[in-house]
């Protein structure tokens, strides 16, 4: 495939995700439930294609891993209806989105999101109107996910919005979400990503000084 564009990505936009962080979604600065969605980018630095090992950077223990569906657009959206909004879309693509582990989903997680390689995705899918059962399997064994019938905003929904205020270009990415709980790994566990009917991949996590030390 071509080289990604931007991938944007989305947070509470899976069922119970919201509800998890209770009350603190009415407290300072918000004081409310977003009431559109609230997006993060991850640049091209953290692109890792086919994946690979993931650094974890010194002194942090375990990494959050979680498995999602991103969606590949084929051409110019702009404000588009929801009931057009799947036609932009050229391909699915399974995804883990790496972060270091932080107390706080309001401030910009710079830091946390965005080191190098906290972004392992595997090959495009043609895409597919059912529902896709997003996991993760952290060394073989089931860690979480969920399904994209459990989305908030169903996908075409979340292009409709986003769309709304962001045009995407051919090559752009779309998150469309993180499931309830933070599945973590540490070094040296074997994470992979599996997308009912569009693939996998897998990412191993490593001293982030031991990649490093392989570019020098």
């Amino acid at each position: 495939m071509s080289a990604l564009g931007t991938v944007y990505g989305v947070i509470l936009n899976v069922q119970g995700a919201l509800e998890a962080l209770g009350d603190a979604v009415n407290t300072a600065p918000y004081k409310a439930p977003p009431k559109a969605p609230v997006l993060y980018i991850k640049p091209a630095n953290t692109f890792l294609p086919g994946g690979g090992p993931v650094g974890a950077p010194d002194g942090v223990e375990e990494l959050e891993v979680q498995p999602t569906l991103g969606l590949v657009f084929g051409r110019t959206a702009s404000r588009v209806s929801e009931a057009d909004a799947l036609d932009y879309v050229s391909g699915f693509l399974p995804v883990i989105d790496v972060t270091v582990p932080h107390a706080s989903v309001y401030r910009p997680a710079i830091r946390q999101r965005c080191r190098d390689g906290f972004l392992p995705y595997g090959a495009v899918a043609a895409p597919t109107r059912g529902a896709v059962d997003v996991r993760v399997q952290i060394n073989g064994q089931d860690a979480g996910g969920f399904s994209t019938g459990d989305l908030v905003r169903p996908i075409a929904r979340l292009i409709a919005d986003v769309t709304d205020f962001i045009t995407l270009s051919p090559g752009d990415v779309l998150l469309v979400g993180l499931g309830v709980g933070s599945p973590r790994a540490k070094i040296g566990d074997q994470v992979t990503a599996t997308l009912s009917g569009v693939g996998d991949v897998s990412c191993t996590i490593v001293p982030e000084a031991q990649i490093e030390e392989r570019a020098a």
